[in-house]
């Protein structure tokens, strides 16, 4: 068993409340969920309007289809969300047991 982390930090540099960040960030989060299998939640910056931090993990049994996975769910969103800018992303795959 292998378990695949990816850690997106994202810029909403068109966002102007923690109303309109919640929207675009739930959309984010239900759309990886259904199109990928993967559990995806906020985990930093929740108090920032601009500004958001999501993790997203998946389990696989061979690395590659974890590896694959996040890949895809990185291309996903910086190709879906033109007005989210995507900061960073590490993804990380390693043995479970």
């Amino acid at each position: 068993m292998n378990i695949g982390v990816c850690k997106l930090e994202l810029r909403l540099p068109e966002n102007q409340s923690l109303k309109g960040k919640r929207r675009v960030i739930k959309s984010i989060i239900t759309r990886l969920r259904n199109e990928y299998n993967v559990s995806v939640a906020e985990i930093d910056n929740q108090g920032l309007w601009q500004l958001a931090t999501l993790g997203i993990t998946c389990v696989s049994n061979h690395r590659r289809h974890a590896d694959e996975t996040l890949s895809n769910v990185v291309r996903f969103v910086a190709q879906s969300y033109p007005d989210v800018e995507l900061v960073s992303s590490e993804v990380e795959t390693f043995p479970a047991f």
